[in-house]
């Protein structure tokens, strides 16, 4: 019988049956675009999120058809493909019927940074200014470039000091693209020195020695998690292997931008870092994730992976940079490593723990980008390039993340033990006409502080009696001439924004708490209830600390709320 005669397919009963399956048929011609594509790359669901990249910066979205002929192509279900694709903010994901984006995105930070510095104003003059049909205007949270406030990103090019007149010079010149700072390459840092200590440590090096240097310097979690670094390494290392080992370059929490300051100028003294842990636990692949926000940054990195292969330092395919997509949540280490499977990046329930079951079910080591920067250096100083410094009675040095009202914004180096009269200080003071008045002390998820309580080194440890703690050191200076609850406004907005959705507390927690705040008058008992419910039931820190801005601006600020 011809296959035109036959009446259908999975008939079992009288009637025609059916030529095809439910639901979205394959189209052809979107297939074979998604062949050419992916060309000779593996068809590994770990890739998934990078083979969305790949439609998006192809087509400028993901059309329904492109989603269908990706899930044939890598013998996904639909679904799961659909899920990912729309979990993330970078994709785009067009179904039949509706239209697609324009040409042209403008993301524009509105982070507490960048509203201090106008950012709402800049949006609606560009919304108001620009055709839309040719140009699409989106707020967008942390760009990682606070000190540079407001920000924009217009495709992959940030504009520093936004203005609408900047914007409309780079559309003019179709100025869309990544631009490259000056940075120290492979050939200079080798010349230099760079790697000998790897190279040694591979040849004869005692773990046991390199790990007790790096508790001796004193060395902690960089990330935010403060756990002792050199720690890690033995539980990892002493699981079974194979061993993997995962930096986490997602650096989205609003007010830090110091891992993009050390990638943007010495690449390769957190690449040796890496390399030197890696070598630690013997990890058999090592996953760079690093956030799509830092185009600059992903370029360098492939550039100075590509110059690593060619030395001979690792062997190609040894580390895989992977590209996130537009996801906070990924910062957290165990939505990280969902991402790098290929999934939505839902934080896990722990215990296990990622050390012994993480990316593939297998032992990981999970270091964050300036820890990495540090274990270089300690290891070619010295432990006394960090424990040689003490400030009132803290030893070390922290990386500040310093913005908002002070006349130098940027990353400065000072030690752990500074306050943020210390920290004011060495970014040149406050602004002209404004008066010191409250400041973030790592991240939202840190809340707020009054100024009079500047006498507080701002290390691990020293702030959690006070209901806050340093973080990722993502320090925002506020004045007399701010809003201390329209700050934490703004705080939970980025929290309602970039909730994972997977638990009731936060999702639900965090959209509620935006409502209450939006009153002229707060009701504290219900905010305090809700804080409780979110603190107490989360799964992971982003909705246990979301409740710490509303907190703290109750107790601090109470005149405001």
């Amino acid at each position: 019988m011809a296959l035109d005669e036959r009446k259908g397919v999975w008939k079992k009963a009288p009637g025609k049956g059916r030529h095809t399956p439910k639901g979205r048929q394959l189209d052809d011609v979107a297939h074979e675009n998604i062949r050419a594509l992916l060309g000779e790359r593996p068809r590994q669901r770990d890739m998934l999120i990078e083979y969305l990249h790949l439609v998006q910066d192809e087509y400028g979205h993901i059309s329904a058809a492109h989603l269908r002929a990706l899930a044939e192509e890598m013998r996904l279900a639909q679904a799961e493909v659909y899920e990912v694709a729309t979990f993330y903010a970078h994709f785009d994901v067009v179904k039949e019927g509706q239209t697609p984006p324009p040409a042209l995105t403008i993301r524009v930070c509105d982070s507490l940074s960048c509203e201090l510095a106008g950012a709402q104003a800049l949006k609606a003059a560009l919304e108001s200014g620009l055709d839309a049909s040719a140009v699409r205007v989106l707020r967008a949270p942390c760009m990682g470039r606070c000190d540079t406030a407001p920000v924009l990103e217009i495709g992959h090019n940030h504009i520093d000091h936004a203005t609408p007149e900047k914007v409309a010079a780079a559309i003019a010149a179709d100025d869309t693209h990544a631009h490259i700072p000056p940075y120290q390459p492979f050939a200079d840092y080798a010349d230099q020195g760079g790697y000998a200590v790897l190279r040694d440590l591979r040849a004869s090096g005692n773990v046991d020695e390199i790990q007790q240097t790096l508790l001796d310097a004193g060395l902690r979690g960089l990330g935010g998690a403060g756990f002792p670094s050199g720690r890690k390494w033995s539980f990892v290392r002493d699981a079974a292997a194979p061993r993997y080992m995962a930096v986490n370059g997602d650096e989205g929490e609003p007010g830090t931008f110091k891992d993009r300051f050390y990638l943007e100028r010495q690449p390769h003294v957190f690449l040796e870092g890496m390399l030197i842990a890696a070598w630690a636990v013997d990890a058999a692949k090592v996953f760079i994730y690093m956030r799509d926000e830092y185009p600059a940054v992903l370029e360098i990195l492939r550039r100075e992976i590509a110059a690593l292969e060619v030395a001979g330092i690792v062997k190609p395919g040894y580390i895989d940079l992977r590209r996130g997509a537009g996801a906070y949540i990924c910062g957290e280490e165990s939505a990280m490593i969902e991402s790098i499977e290929g999934k939505r990046g839902l934080p896990r329930h722990r215990p296990p723990y990622v050390a012994q079951v993480g990316i593939f079910n297998r032992p990981t080591l999970v270091h964050n980008v300036e820890t990495l920067h540090w274990v270089a250096r300690i290891c070619r100083e010295g432990a006394q390039v960090l424990n040689a410094t003490e400030k009132n009675g803290r030893k070390g040095l922290r990386s500040y993340s310093v913005s908002g009202r002070v006349q130098k914004p940027g990353v400065h180096l000072l030690p752990a033990g500074s306050t943020i009269t210390d920290i004011i200080a060495a970014a040149g003071g406050m602004l002209a006409g404004h008066r010191f008045k409250a400041y973030q002390p790592g991240g939202p998820s840190s809340g707020l502080l009054p100024a009079s309580m500047a006498d507080i080194p701002l290390d691990f440890d020293t702030l959690q009696p006070h209901g806050s703690f340093i973080g990722s050191a993502a320090v925002v200076v506020l004045s007399d001439q701010d809003s201390a609850k329209a700050a934490a406004l703004n705080m939970l907005r980025f929290f309602e924004d970039e909730s994972c959705g997977q638990c009731t507390p936060c999702r639900v927690g965090c959209e509620k708490a935006v409502k209450l705040m939006q009153a002229d008058t707060w009701d504290q008992p219900l905010l305090e209830e809700l804080c409780t419910a979110m603190a107490d039931a989360s799964i992971c820190g982003l909705g246990q600390a979301a409740p710490n801005p509303i907190r703290l601006t109750m107790q601090h600020f109470p005149d405001e709320i």
